[in-house]
């Protein structure tokens, strides 16, 4: 089981901005469940953005009036005999800090209130906070367009509480036969894997910035220049010192073994290894040796996990388990391990 403490690392990693002075007083708490977790954070950033100034844009509005305002929509005043009361249908544009950012914000809040484990002192700051947004609309979780949000300068500040409100609908919220919202205690897979993703480009990013951490594409060592149709082969992160190259692949799965269940075998996924080293390969097209891959699985309830260096076909290749449910110190002594991987290459 995942340390929720650990949880709120992995999202200071991910989410840089978490590192910011609003946020650190929450590194002092401790939580019992996740819920909560996502509380607190929201509370802090919520507060941090009220003090700038909540967002605010351009907003078509539609009103029937006797005045005029803005445009007329005259096949709406038709279509709705208007005239006949000297009254018509207008359009205009209003600024007004009922836009999709908040909407998010408030229906999160909402949902941490009504459905979960939030403990009764950020309930309570939760509350104070939806009345700055008692102007704006709520919204159904599901209908969310995620990809519809777009940032610019005047609300990147949103990013990190968007990204919350994100983990929140998609991985927690799940709805009852009756209708009704239900909270799960813990992310789904689907979600901690992006997490888990996230969290350790974002470590090395942060600890190893000499190592020049990115999530970077790798060409094919195509023979006679055609490529198109190949997939595209984009690395979680790769680390690069001088010559030297380390590509690792986050895999967080509810099983990191596979079962050959006529000889009753365990052995590393296959198609894990596979892509790992079809990269390393590809990487390393002349051959040089000094390409080396690392899968780094998420530990499971399974009673055998991966522990293992490989050395195959000139080129070094590390499965390991990291535990995210020890004491973080721990955890960051298996990463340091690994970045310290990309200096002893050959």
């Amino acid at each position: 089981m995942i340390n929720i403490k650990n949880i709120y690392y992995m999202l200071s990693y991910a989410y840089q901005s978490l590192n910011e002075g609003s946020y650190k007083k929450i590194q002092a708490e401790e939580f019992d469940h996740l819920h909560d977790l996502m509380a607190a954070i929201l509370i802090q950033g919520s507060r941090s953005q009220i003090k700038r100034g909540l967002h605010r844009d351009y907003l078509s509005q539609e009103e029937v009036t006797s005045s005029l305002r803005g445009k007329i929509d005259v096949t709406s005043s038709v279509k709705q005999n208007t005239l006949v009361q000297r009254r018509m249908v207008c359009r205009f544009d209003q600024f007004s800090e009922d836009t999709l950012f908040n909407q998010i914000l408030k229906t999160t809040m909402l949902l941490l209130i009504r459905c979960g484990d939030v403990k009764a002192e950020n309930r309570k700051e939760l509350r104070k906070l939806t009345l700055f947004l008692r102007n704006v609309d709520t919204l159904n979780p599901y209908t969310i367009q995620w990809s519809s949000l777009l940032y610019h300068r005047n609300n990147s500040t949103y990013k990190m509480l968007m990204n919350i409100c994100e983990l929140v609908i998609k991985g927690l919220l799940i709805t009852t036969d009756t209708g009704d919202y239900k909270m799960k205690q813990y992310l789904d897979d689907q979600q901690m894997h992006r997490l888990y993703e996230k969290f350790l480009l974002g470590y090395f990013k942060k600890e190893y910035p000499q190592y020049s951490p990115s999530a970077s594409y790798i060409d094919w060592d195509v023979d006679n220049g055609f490529s198109e149709f190949l997939p595209a082969m984009k690395t979680d992160i790769t680390l690069t010192y001088g010559q030297r190259t380390l590509i690792i692949d986050a895999k967080y799965y509810g099983n990191t073994m596979q079962t050959n269940t006529m000889f009753n075998t365990k052995s590393i996924n296959s198609a894990n290894l596979y892509q790992m080293f079809t990269y390393v390969k590809n990487k390393d097209w002349n051959s040089s040796g000094m390409v080396s891959g690392a899968i780094l699985y998420a530990k499971t309830d399974e009673e055998i996990t991966p522990d293992n260096e490989y050395q195959i076909s000139g080129n070094r290749f590390i499965v390991k388990t990291l535990d995210l449910g020890k004491d973080w110190a721990g955890i960051v002594r298996q990463l340091d391990g690994i970045a310290e991987v990309v200096e002893g290459i050959k």
